[in-house]
């Protein structure tokens, strides 16, 4: 996770807070990205929302699942696009703004941990890198996943929570919709995020993409 520079001190007022100020000022998760001959792989049409609100567009098509209780995360697969991956608990650096999982690891993802615990009701944010200096990381393929495919989150009290994707969008970083992707649908709810759009060297990637999903399943 990059920083703002030109945001004012008294703009930091909480972890969320800052989050939101991070992922609208569109901060890409890195700068220095290696050029892969096609880039990264881009969310197709039919994966979108389709609707202003994430919420109403997961109504109908995902049961609501009591919310478990707290517990922090240690683990996320994605079957669908082969990631099975440990994951490190980021907070807030000296200057407070978000840490991003350490980028010489290209496996490796990070769990906000002053935010929500996956499956607890409210939104539960996953960030890791599209690629590294040595190529592709592993939210590499995050752009390629389709509604109805699952994640699935292995916590700390040996139980798994399992979230349905209902939306996958790519958000330029300088119209990034906080509001919309970190706001409380009153569901337990989980948001995995990296860098995409377009990539130059000068500004790194121009927008993040970010996959909307919903607990179907606590086991």
């Amino acid at each position: 996770m990059g920083r703002n520079h030109d945001a004012p001190e008294s703009r930091m007022r909480s972890p969320w807070g800052v989050l939101a100020l991070v992922m609208l000022t569109g901060i890409a998760l890195i700068r220095n990205g290696v050029d892969v001959s096609l880039g990264p792989p881009q969310p197709a049409s039919a994966a979108a929302l389709g609707r202003p609100d994430p919420a109403a567009a997961a109504t109908h098509t995902i049961p609501i699942v009591k919310p478990m209780p707290y517990a922090p995360m240690s683990r996320v697969r994605i079957p669908a696009i082969k990631v099975d991956t440990p994951v490190v608990d980021v907070g807030l650096d000296a200057e407070g703004w978000i840490e991003a999982p350490p980028p010489r690891d290209p496996n490796l993802a990070g769990w906000y941990q002053n935010g929500v615990a996956p499956g607890q009701r409210g939104t539960s944010v996953v960030v890791g890198h599209v690629d590294n200096q040595a190529g592709p990381a592993v939210f590499f393929a995050l752009g390629s996943l389709e509604k109805g495919q699952h994640i699935e989150v292995s916590r700390f009290d040996d139980r798994t929570a399992v979230f349905e994707i209902y939306g996958v969008e790519v958000f330029a970083k300088n119209d990034f919709p906080g509001a919309r992707v970190y706001g409380d649908t009153g569901h337990a709810e989980l948001r995995v995020i990296t860098c995409g759009g377009g990539y130059s060297k000068a500004g790194g990637y121009d927008g993040n993409v970010v996959v909307f999903a919903r607990l179907i399943e606590a086991r």
